[in-house]
């Protein structure tokens, strides 16, 4: 196994061109599109960078046998923008040695925090807004504990971080989705037809009443990783609406 974090590029390697993992979502059932009122823009697609990750911390000698880490699982924008705007929730599937295995976070930060000993593999399934898609989107992430280099000590300083990136790409997107995002910063979106009018968004439900659900200020913000995909994506992605524009 490689001691590279996942998601870590090392600097010899800024230049091997490797294409960054891209997710398709299947189109939407035509029960989907009878409960979406909204038009379908053909032969389109948007495009949303996102990082699943887990942050580790060891809580020293003092910290008892069963409880020996503290950790976090989240889904975050690659860019740390909130993902309110296109994910509904997030379903987070720990080990079933936890109480109430089964987590639903409802609002982001979509993320969830948990102390024990043992490293295992997290389902993470992510529910979209009606008018973003009808289907889940099901990950999976292993929650690492320990560092690769087990030479020395653990520190309770530095953690222990697994991050990865991909890109969620939804294929003929509605109308109303694609209004909502067109000027979104976390969002890749195409270039419209000269004088395609799109209608008004509609709200997303208590979008008002919920708390800032960016990672930007994020108290373990200082240990995500920086994806240079996001970046040059979402770079691009500027220069195309100030074309627009």
């Amino acid at each position: 196994m490689s001691g590279r974090k996942q998601g870590e590029t090392p600097a010899d390697e800024g230049g091997s061109g490797t294409k960054p993992p891209r997710i398709k979502i299947s189109k939407s059932s035509d029960a989907g599109d009878a409960k979406n009122v909204s038009k379908r823009l053909k032969d389109m697609e948007i495009c949303v960078p996102i990082v699943c990750g887990t942050i580790a911390f060891y809580l020293g000698r003092k910290a008892s046998e069963s409880q020996s880490h503290k950790w976090t699982v989240y889904v975050r924008g690659a860019t740390n923008e909130d993902l309110g705007v296109v994910i509904k929730k997030v379903v987070f599937q720990l080990h079933p040695s936890f109480n109430n295995p089964t987590r639903v976070v409802e609002s982001p930060p979509f993320e969830l925090s948990e102390c024990g000993w043992g490293e295992f593999e997290i389902a993470v399934t992510l529910f979209f807004h009606s008018d973003v898609c009808d289907k889940q989107l099901d990950l999976f992430h292993h929650l690492k504990l320990y560092p690769e280099d087990e030479s020395g000590p653990q520190t309770t300083k530095k953690p222990v971080v697994v991050e990865s990136y991909n890109e969620i790409v939804f294929p003929d997107p509605s109308e109303n989705f694609f209004a909502r995002v067109q000027n979104y910063p976390a969002v890749v979106v195409p270039r419209l037809p000269a004088g395609f009018n799109l209608p008004n968004p509609a709200p997303i439900e208590n979008m008002a009443e919920r708390e800032r659900g960016d990672t930007k200020d994020h108290p373990l913000s200082q240990w995500f990783l920086n994806f240079s995909e996001a970046d040059e994506l979402l770079k691009l992605a500027a220069a195309r609406q100030q074309l627009i524009c």
